[in-house]
C-alpha cells in the first residue's frame, strides 16, 4: 500500500431525524470492543467527533454535530455518551481510500481541491466605467 492509500472505516448509525458518523481507526479493535466494553474507545478511535450527513447516509457533507443535536437525538450533551451509541446502535462501513484515483461519491482530497482553478480578484474598480465623461468635458 503506498503512502494516501488505506481503508476508511466508519459505523453510522440512523437517527430520528438525521444521520450519524463516527470514524474508526482500529476495526478490528472495534469489533473486540463490541463484545468486551473494557476496552477503551481510544483503542481505535482517535477523533471524538461525530459527523452529521443531513440525512445522505454516508455520503454528502459531514457536517459537526452540536450539542443541542446530540442531546434531541441521544438525550445527551456528553459526546463520549453519545458515540458509545453510536458504535452499539450503528452499522460499520468499509470502503478503500486512494489519493490517486477518487471515484465521484468520494469527498474531495486537499489536492483536489487546491488543483482547481481559482479565479484571481483583480484590484481596481471593477464594471462599468464613466463612458461619457461628461464631468471631464470643457464648457
Amino acid at each position: 500500500m503506498t503512502r494516501g492509500e488505506g481503508t476508511q472505516t466508519k459505523v453510522h448509525y440512523k437517527g430520528k431525524n438525521d444521520d450519524f458518523l463516527v470514524f474508526i481507526d482500529d476495526s478490528e479493535a472495534y469489533k473486540k470492543w463490541k463484545n468486551d466494553k473494557s476496552i477503551p474507545l481510544a483503542h481505535f478511535i482517535s477523533r471524538f467527533t461525530i459527523f452529521l450527513t443531513h440525512k445522505q447516509g454516508t455520503q454528502g457533507t459531514f457536517d459537526t454535530a452540536s450539542k443541542s443535536t446530540l442531546d434531541a437525538e441521544f438525550d445527551t450533551e456528553n459526546v463520549d455518551e453519545a458515540i458509545t451509541k453510536i458504535l452499539t446502535g450503528g452499522t460499520i462501513q468499509t470502503s478503500e481510500v486512494s489519493s490517486a484515483g477518487s471515484s465521484d461519491h468520494d469527498p474531495p482530497t486537499t489536492e483536489q481541491v487546491t488543483d482547481n482553478h481559482v479565479p484571481q480578484q483583480t484590484s481596481g474598480r471593477q464594471g462599468a466605467t464613466n463612458d461619457s465623461m461628461s464631468s471631464m468635458r470643457t464648457h
